[in-house]
């Protein structure tokens, strides 16, 4: 099986020709888009979405993540392998989140020029580079827990532990231990602004209680100005519409949102801003 996620749109020919090289090595790849949609250029929506959802693959999966604005350039291309999945892409930070949840990840930087789509552009990797190594890769299937013959991650070129990552931004917990600051770090399509907050900050049952019990300790979100209080696990237990509410997201962290409405575009939200929890 291979994923594929890129900022390609679905207007132009990309897509297509990606897939078309990989089938042409590997008639037999079952190929799932991902998304294709990410914003153009966009590294940390790219690397935020293939984190939010590689692990919901099957063991063998090969993911092919293409959000490159240095394509061309002396950018490395590179296979990571965390020993379940295998990652095909630039290495210009996109697996980060897959850096920072696998705790065994070895990455190799492509050199077999002679498994390239030939001759090379120098402007779409995707046909050219990633697609065929990723076409030769999945030939290795999982039968009987031993893989089968097809390219191993080790075959493509050296190993490297330079690769390049970002820091994806932690939560700050004050002095007092009743204030933790954090930010947004992703904005999906309905305007949902995705924290880094997660239930090490603040689970789901304690927010609902500190409003319905006698709890000494209230619980509020500080965010584009406002107060939340409002705390849920889906969008329906939002009671008042037009206010902000928390829920805890499929992803695992915190999202600030409104009901039938965009968070992000009513209170001119970008990745990066401000989110304050308070323990009063």
């Amino acid at each position: 099986m291979i994923t594929l996620l890129t900022d390609f749109g679905t207007a132009d020919y990309f897509v297509p020709a990606v897939k078309g090289v990989i089938l042409s090595i590997n008639p037999q790849a079952q190929i799932i888009d991902l998304t294709h949609q990410i914003p153009a250029q966009d590294v940390a929506a790219g690397a935020f979405t293939l984190g939010a959802c590689y692990s919901d693959f099957p063991p063998g999966t090969v993911h092919v993540a293409i959000v490159d604005p240095g394509v061309g350039s002396s950018r490395r291309a590179i296979v990571a392998e965390t020993g379940k999945q295998i990652f095909v892409g630039p290495d210009n930070g996109i697996f980060s989140y897959v850096y920072a949840r696998e705790q065994q990840v070895r990455v190799f930087q492509i050199e077999r020029e002679d498994l390239f789509r030939q001759p090379v552009s120098a402007t779409f990797h995707g046909r050219d580079v990633f697609a065929p190594i990723a076409a030769h890769l999945s030939k290795k299937t999982l039968a009987k827990n031993l893989l089968a013959s097809g390219l191993s991650p080790e075959q493509v070129g050296r190993e490297v532990d330079d690769y390049v990552r970002f820091e994806i931004p932690q939560p700050m917990v004050g002095k007092d231990g009743k204030r933790i600051t954090g930010s947004v770090i992703h904005i999906d399509r309905f305007g949902n602004c995705i924290t880094n907050l997660t239930e090490r900050e603040l689970s789901p049952d304690l927010a609902i209680q500190s409003k319905t019990s006698n709890l000494k300790s209230e619980i509020r979100i500080l965010f584009a100005g406002r107060q939340i209080t409002q705390f849920g696990s889906h969008f329906a237990q939002a009671k008042r519409q037009g206010e902000l509410f928390a829920f805890l997201g499929s992803a695992g962290f915190w999202e600030i949102a409104l009901w039938c409405d965009s968070a992000a575009e009513r209170f001119a939200i970008e990745r990066g801003a401000e989110v304050i929890l308070e323990f009063q």
